[in-house]
């Protein structure tokens, strides 16, 4: 564990979208994971959060390692690297694969809980501060 609170010279720090949920009651409060990015890259902090949500879209879009060429292009940052998202694909695969590869004790949609993947229902996505780019 780390205590950001006591830690002033880290400055301010962005979290990406949870990529993992804890199985707790939500009375006693939910432990989640995610990217954790400074607050004075925000352009990365972005791209960080791309990345996350590429390996969820790819589930959603039944995308897997070695289909990874269906991965959309995207140029949203610089036509240079427009292929970074699906080059992450390539590398560790969809949201299920990646789950199955860490967390393969619970690989069954009953046993994953809050990390089921939510067909049909609305998704709740991060904004990040854009305003500093």
């Amino acid at each position: 564990d780390f205590d950001f609170e006591t830690s002033p010279s880290l400055g301010g720090l962005y979290f990406s979208t949870p990529y993992f949920y804890g199985n707790e009651s939500a009375s006693n409060g939910v432990s989640f994971y995610s990217m954790v990015t400074r607050e004075d890259d925000v352009l990365f902090a972005s791209f960080v959060n791309c990345v996350v949500m590429a390996t969820i879209y790819a589930q959603e879009n039944d995308i897997q390692k070695h289909k990874s060429r269906e991965m959309p292009l995207i140029s949203i940052f610089g036509s240079e690297i427009s292929w970074a998202l699906r080059n992450a694909i390539s590398y560790s695969g969809s949201y299920d694969e990646m789950y199955v590869k860490h967390f393969d004790n619970e690989t069954t949609e009953a046993g994953r809980g809050r990390n089921t993947l939510n067909d049909g229902g609305p998704l709740m996505l991060p904004f990040l501060n854009l305003s500093k780019l």
